[in-house]
């Protein structure tokens, strides 16, 4: 006879993330990934003794967490990466593309890309390239802001937009650096993706030339090996869950550490809800592969409120 097994519910962004602190002192390139590779590390490990139940592991875990300097040390290795004197400023990719975009638009175009709004999860900062552009009214969140531009909010717990109200409260693009990567389980990683999909308003077009830019947008960074070297997971793979949630990739850089997508939205294209889902399947083999993964369960679709 069959056991049945209990649906494991999605965590928080909260449970996964660490606490932001202000200090931000000068480290090395190296000592920077070096810290921020450890850290994550660690978090997956304990995410993993956390969830099997086993308390022995979760203790020493948590100790070498503390020992390494914990969260602080983590988020000023995550501060400092993000200087753009280390290049790090992710949404400079994003920019790129835009102002690829831009330069062969008309004024009437330029004007029409001022009223784009955006909404930035996991921010650290309120400088980057985005912000610092005017093409875009950014909304920030991170769990722990410690900047009064920065909302305290999980994307998790964030209030979706209605219907009826999703063109005056959504977004044109949501960006997502280096945020999905972070969550600790592989469930909740597909959730967010779906849950993205709320905040994001009604398709148009930006004319470029004889082409076209297309919005809603959706700006994904993750960490190359994420789909270069993953068991589980490919770009393949990455692309056709996309597709059964109705985005369709418009850009892709992969650079040595980062790889960066981005991603339109297409509601009439996303794929019935209650029948598409994405299970844990091995795409590679090998002994020195990661095992990032998203796992995507068929559900009721988009919850609002």
């Amino acid at each position: 006879m069959g056991v049945n097994k209990k649906r494991r519910k999605p965590l928080l962004l909260s449970h996964t993330r660490p606490v932001p602190t202000t200090r931000t002192p000068t480290l090395s390139s190296q000592a920077t990934r070096s810290r921020i590779r450890k850290h994550h590390t660690l978090q997956k490990q304990l995410h993993t003794a956390t969830l099997n139940g086993d308390s022995i592991s979760t203790e020493k875990l948590q100790a070498v967490l503390e020992a390494s300097g914990g969260l602080q040390k983590y988020q000023e290795a995550s501060i400092q990466g993000q200087s753009s004197e280390r290049g790090g400023d992710s949404s400079k990719v994003l920019m790129e593309w835009i102002i690829e975009a831009l330069s062969h638009n008309s004024r009437e175009d330029t004007n029409e890309l001022d009223k784009l709004r955006m909404l930035e999860v996991g921010a650290l900062k309120v400088d980057n390239a985005c912000s610092r552009s005017g093409i875009f009214e950014v909304t920030r969140i991170d769990l722990h802001s410690q900047h009064p531009d920065i909302q305290t909010q999980d994307f998790m717990q964030m209030c979706v937009p209605s219907p009826g109200t999703v063109e005056e409260n959504g977004f044109d693009v949501v960006s997502l650096s280096l945020v999905l990567n972070y969550v600790g389980d592989a469930v909740s990683r597909g959730e967010m993706l779906k849950r993205v999909r709320g905040f994001l308003r009604s398709s148009r077009r930006i004319s470029i030339g004889g082409a076209y830019m297309c919005f809603p947008a959706f700006f994904l960074v993750l960490p190359a090996p994420c789909v270069t070297n993953s068991r589980y997971l490919d770009e393949e793979r990455l692309e056709s869950i996309m597709i059964s949630l109705g985005y369709v990739k418009t850009r892709r850089k992969l650079g040595k550490r980062l790889v960066y997508y981005l991603w339109h939205y297409q509601q009439d294209s996303a794929m019935d809800a209650q029948s598409v889902s994405f299970k844990k399947k091995e795409i590679r083999q090998g002994g020195n592969r990661n095992n990032f993964t998203i796992i995507l369960q068929s559900s009721s679709g988009i919850p609002h409120g």
